[in-house]
């Protein structure tokens, strides 16, 4: 009986994974609601091919400038990048800030980098 409990063990154990997405830049300037982003990924992330549907597969928390989303695998981080970016134009902020992996389970948002041509041209 032991080796079947160790499989029952293990198949009751499921794979979670954790990615964050860290919004410090602007949020600091006041340039993105936070509150109004999680709730944009609470409405939009599928989970059974049904959108706002998170049950306890899919868990969001912010924590001061991180968004924290635990969620059992199947689940992409490329799905958050890409739910990131629809937020970002909806909110008509995709000119300005772009989506940057910085590690294997965390995204940032950044600005974009503009040089000034105003010494090249004087």
């Amino acid at each position: 009986m032991a080796p079947a409990s160790k499989a029952n063990k293990k198949a009751q154990k499921k794979n979670v994974a954790k990615f964050t997405i860290d919004c410090w830049q602007p949020m600091e300037d006041k340039v993105l609601d936070p509150v109004a982003f999680e709730k944009f990924l609470h409405d939009r992330i599928k989970v059974n091919g049904k959108a706002g549907n998170l049950g306890t597969k899919v868990t969001i928390a912010r924590e001061k400038s991180k968004l924290n989303v635990t969620a059992e695998l199947p689940f992409s981080k490329r799905y958050l990048k890409y739910l990131t970016k629809k937020f970002l134009k909806k909110q008509q902020l995709r000119d300005f800030l772009h989506v940057v992996a910085t590690s294997p389970t965390t995204y940032e948002l950044k600005y974009f980098q503009i040089t000034n041509d105003n010494e090249e041209e004087a």
